[in-house]
């Protein structure tokens, strides 16, 4: 059962169709023509981390992506996933305007109302059609523990048929109450799927790569007039593995070649000539202040601003407090043919949301593979994640722990970024679950300090013996 809270938060925006069909016991998400944001030759991918053998998780830090964007009748959805030894999680919080749910729902029709489809390919994201290695799992809003409220499909060889595979799928909301025109808010859609379900009797071994997609299906009236799906990946079809993302178990871990450090590169703004662009996205440090959260706040864009907010929430009623960080380094400063000993991106925390009661934050870095525009970057049009690389605790200032500097490992995605010729673009985000959760940094645009509190990436690198490989070197998978 949802809780009841009544909130006073009110773009429309043209979404990624996805066309559903059910016939007889098949379902078929096909992906359009038309894309949202073409990846630069790169598969997304998420690392899911093992979390022990069962809850709760003494380190809770489960990977993050998103997909979709917040508007009048478009939705967006954070994606938290990890496993322990018995199943894979996963935990997506989705804001929506208008929530609608089948009362008597049918298994063949689940994806006609709101609800989230997860789709399994053990054989990775390879193949141009579902196999018996090819699994989706549906679970619609509300009704939890109802008959038909959720289903499992398997792969046929040409499509998709019901199967018995066992799974949990529950959920809560936030808003009025399901099934009216009054707006609410949001609503948590939460699957455990069992290995055993899967063949398995233990967690598949890390670097185990599977393919993985996701759906949010939405429904804004009872007529049930047509709402395009939003789906990760961009280039997703449903009845085409190869167009799906990654889920590879473990995070990765970079293992540094054995040159000796060489020198030492530090790339910030306005310093030896770099031009570091970046760009915070969200509700900033005011949660929107006065912005509209459905015509106004995912199209906020606060390019020159000399702080950020990095911010997430278990509620998702308090979704316009969300906030993530983009930034760009470039490399261009790097002497030709370096292997990276190691990297690191250091920003500075100057303060934090409830003073008081705020509790530490789990932030994540992530690389992003597309370029974009400071001062056009938005909540709804940045850049989806490539990966997740690692996390780091940043705690609220105090005594034991005063403002300063913090640091993220970047080695692998330095290493990746010099291998294809790119700048680093990165994503922060945090898997937050607490209230008062923001985390304030300087950004590029801030001359306080004389500019040496803006971030600052620090690669230490030496002296290769051969080009560059065509694979970042030293990668491995960790738990």
């Amino acid at each position: 059962m949802g809780w009841s809270k009544l909130v006073t938060v009110r773009k429309p925006w043209p979404a990624t169709a996805c066309a559903l069909g059910v016939g007889l016991a098949l379902v078929n998400h096909q992906a359009p023509s038309s894309l949202q944001a073409e990846p630069l030759g790169r598969v997304r991918r998420v690392n899911v981390p093992y979390l022990g053998p069962s809850p709760p998780a003494a380190d809770f830090v489960p990977a993050i992506f998103w997909f979709g964007d917040v508007g009048m009748t478009n939705n967006y959805a954070d994606v938290r996933v990890w496993y322990y030894d018995g199943y894979l999680k996963f935990v997506l919080h989705i804001p929506d305007r208008v929530l609608w749910n089948d009362q008597q729902p049918s298994s063949l029709t689940l994806t006609d109302w709101d609800a989230v489809s997860v789709y399994l390919d053990l054989s990775g994201n390879t193949g141009e059609s579902p196999t018996e290695d090819s699994y989706t799992f549906v679970g619609q809003l509300g009704n939890t523990g109802a008959a038909n409220s959720k289903a499992a499909f398997k792969g046929t060889g040409s499509g998709w048929a019901l199967a018995t595979t066992a799974f949990t799928a529950s959920n809560t909301w936030r808003g009025n109450y399901p099934n009216d025109d009054v707006w609410d808010v949001g609503w948590q859609a939460t699957f455990e799927i069992p290995f055993s379900s899967l063949g398995f009797s233990s967690p598949p071994t890390s670097g185990t790569t599977w393919g993985l997609g996701v759906v949010v299906h939405d429904r804004d009236d009872q007529a049930g007039t047509p709402i395009a799906d939003q789906f990760w990946p961009e280039t997703f079809d449903g009845l085409r593995p190869a167009t799906w993302g990654q889920l590879r178990f473990g995070r990765p871990v970079y293992t540094p070649p054995t040159a000796e450090v060489a020198g030492s590169t530090v790339v910030q703004h306005g310093f030896n000539g770099s031009v570091v662009p970046d760009a915070a996205v969200g509700g900033h440090t005011i949660c929107g202040g006065t912005m509209n959260a459905w015509t106004e706040w995912g199209d906020a864009n606060y390019a020159g601003y000399a702080q950020f907010n990095i911010q997430n929430q278990w509620d998702v009623s308090d979704f316009m407090c969300f906030s993530k960080y983009y930034v760009t380094f470039p490399l261009t400063s790097l002497p030709p043919n370096v292997s990276i000993v190691g990297a690191k991106v250091t920003l500075r925390l100057f303060g934090n949301a409830g003073y008081g009661n705020a509790t530490p934050s789990a932030i994540n870095v992530l690389t992003v593979a597309e370029d974009w525009l400071e001062s056009s970057i938005t909540w709804n049009s940045a850049p989806y994640a490539a990966e997740n690389i690692s996390v780091a605790w940043v705690y609220p200032v105090s005594s034991s722990h005063p403002r300063g500097p913090y640091e993220w490992d970047v080695s692998y995605a330095v290493a990746e970024a010099i291998r294809d010729g790119q700048p680093l673009r990165l994503v922060f985000y945090s898997t937050d679950g607490d209230y008062h959760s923001g985390k304030y940094f300087w950004t590029s645009d801030s001359d306080d300090w004389g500019g040496t509190f803006r971030p600052a990436l620090t690669v230490d690198w030496g002296v290769a013996d051969t080009q560059p490989p065509s694979s970042p070197t030293g990668l491995r998978v960790g738990p």
